[in-house]
């Protein structure tokens, strides 16, 4: 695909508008207003975008939905947002109260003044710093072996607001001399579970998704173990945030908010509270193994300096 980012970002928006109309039943065009202005004073309006199939991602924060609510006396209303511009352009517009972005998405939305305080970020470990990498992948048995590889090919990404799906990728190519729009035709997938399938079916040469993407889709069934092969690995990136409105949350709400996140929504005190029966029937995001921990805006400084290395358009997109 190749196409210029700005007419990328045009469509984006446009996605991100259909989203706000359809999932909130606003104009995105109405202020934020008072606070709880996203989902009334007794709803918590929580978005997010789904890594894999569709389907799954309310289930995977059943639990968490329920410590939220248990925690914050209101009913939350969850919804699959179509890509993170519409998260992004929700938050903005007060529609969203609490979001699920990527590191990258997350930078666009607070550097462009959307009113959010990433709250926590998954890990499996109480002791883990949270982060992920974003890995190139190719057929196994591709005479694909490198970055270098790739220039002349149709190479998939994401997202170009993802940021182990384009951001860091596109640092890559330029590191290995490939300019990600002149010397690769540019594919954007919608997701890590497409962009990996894509890559099997031949659709793309080769392309990138996060680390765990692969084992993910082995263990649904939908490739094969062994059907792809890494040949490159970004630095680590920071953990993925939960980050909440400023604006239309009051205060009171948003301490609980993090307060449940940050010391409450992990395994260990799900299984306690009775909201998981046991540990291995308490199902959390991503898979992961223990919960959500703290995070800054500070945390995400690592993905500007990559935004300042990349000059991506994307970086200024929101």
């Amino acid at each position: 695909m190749s196409r210029s980012m700005s007419r990328t970002a045009t469509g984006l928006l446009a996605a991100a508008s259909l989203f706000l109309v359809a999932a909130c039943g606003e104009s995105a065009a109405e202020p934020a207003g008072n606070a709880s202005a996203a989902g009334g004073d007794d709803t918590i309006v929580f978005a997010a975008v789904p890594s894999e199939e569709s389907e799954s991602l309310q289930s995977q924060y059943e639990v968490i939905i329920e410590l939220l609510e248990q925690e914050t006396g209101k009913t939350v209303e969850f919804q699959d947002a179509t890509d993170y511009s519409a998260v992004i352009e929700g938050q903005r517009a007060g529609q969203i109260d609490l979001a699920g972005y990527g590191p990258f998405s997350y930078k666009i939305a607070k550097d462009s003044g959307v009113p959010i305080d990433p709250v926590a970020s998954l890990v499996d470990a109480p002791d883990e710093e949270p982060g992920y990498k974003s890995h190139a992948w190719a057929p196994a048995g591709s005479d694909i072996k490198s970055l270098e590889d790739f220039k002349g090919k149709k190479i998939c990404f994401v997202d170009p607001a993802s940021t182990s799906g384009y951001l860091y990728p596109s640092a890559g190519l330029l590191e290995a001399g490939i300019d990600p729009e002149a010397d690769i035709e540019p594919i954007m997938a919608g997701g890590h579970d497409a962009s990996a399938i894509a890559i099997d079916s031949g659709q793309c040469d080769a392309g990138f998704a996060y680390d765990a993407i692969p084992s993910i889709l082995v263990e649904s069934g939908q490739l094969k173990e062994g059907a792809l092969e890494s040949v490159w690995e970004s630095e680590m990136i920071m953990g993925s945030p939960l980050a909440m409105n400023t604006e239309s949350l009051d205060t009171e709400t948003q301490e609980a908010i993090r307060t449940a996140l940050t010391e409450k929504a992990n395994v260990e005190y799900l299984v306690e509270s009775g909201i998981c029966e046991n540990e291995e029937s308490c199902v959390l995001p991503e898979e992961s193994t223990w919960g959500f921990v703290p995070v800054t805006d500070e945390d995400y400084d690592g993905v500007r300096k990559v935004c300042e290395t990349t000059e991506a358009e994307a970086c200024n997109a929101a």
